[in-house]
């Protein structure tokens, strides 16, 4: 019992969080235009709804997954040394399409969100600047493998110290505050309202991720002050 407990902590928060970030959206959805357009024949509403479901399926599927790891090495029993692999090859699929489906709905419900081209555009390339930096950042210094989490699964990166580095000097949580910018720019370049909730609702729904599963995961893994 203590092992499913262990695997469900944070958990109950999570789905409160993620029912009030579903009440949100639903009150978004009576901004004018909200639901307009459409793209390659599915509808706006349509492009919004896989948005959000590929959000939660990837998050889910990564607290489970770290989860198990962490607390009862399962997929390592199922998978040996092929174990982070699979894990990580699910979530590249799950990751990438994030800024796909959010710039296919931008596509879709263009020109609804009611400032001018220029200044959207202004806006999506200052974005563009910190995701590039945050790109290069966790290449130079921090390494996907350890960004897709694999600490979880490889006791040998556990005395690895924490990442402070270009970006990660200005926050420990630079993924997280900078890189879901990427979910931003197409939503303003497009000009999208609905671009715009599901990039808020993506950013938004990470710090979730973070508070409930990765949190206290890091905790364990590193020790009390290194989550800060």
């Amino acid at each position: 019992m203590s092992v499913v407990r262990n695997i469900f902590v944070g958990q109950s928060a999570h789905a409160f969080l993620l029912f009030s970030l579903g009440v949100c959206i639903l009150l978004a959805a009576e901004l004018p235009g909200f639901f307009d357009g459409e793209f390659a024949g599915v509808s706006t509403q349509a492009w919004f709804v896989l948005v959000v479901a590929n959000a939660v399926v990837h998050q889910l599927y990564v607290w489970l997954c770290w989860r198990v790891e962490l607390h009862t090495r399962g997929l390592s029993r199922v998978f040996g040394r092929w174990a982070f692999g699979v894990y990580a090859s699910f979530f590249t699929v799950l990751i990438l399409a994030r800024p796909v489906l959010v710039t296919l709905l931008s596509i879709a419900n263009a020109g609804t969100l009611p400032i001018g081209e220029e200044l959207s555009r202004v806006i999506a390339f200052v974005m563009v600047m910190p995701v590039a930096y945050l790109a290069w950042s966790v290449r130079r210094y921090f390494g996907i493998a350890r960004a897709f989490g694999i600490d979880h699964f490889d006791t040998a990166y556990r005395p690895l110290p924490l990442v402070r580095g270009g970006i990660f000097r200005l926050t420990p949580n630079a993924m997280y505050t900078f890189g879901f910018l990427l979910l931003w720019i197409p939503a303003f370049y497009f000009r999208s309202i609905a671009g715009i909730v599901a990039a808020a609702f993506s950013h938004a729904y990470i710090w979730v991720h973070y508070l409930t599963t990765e949190k206290p995961d890091m905790e364990i893994i590193y020790g009390s002050d290194a989550s800060g």
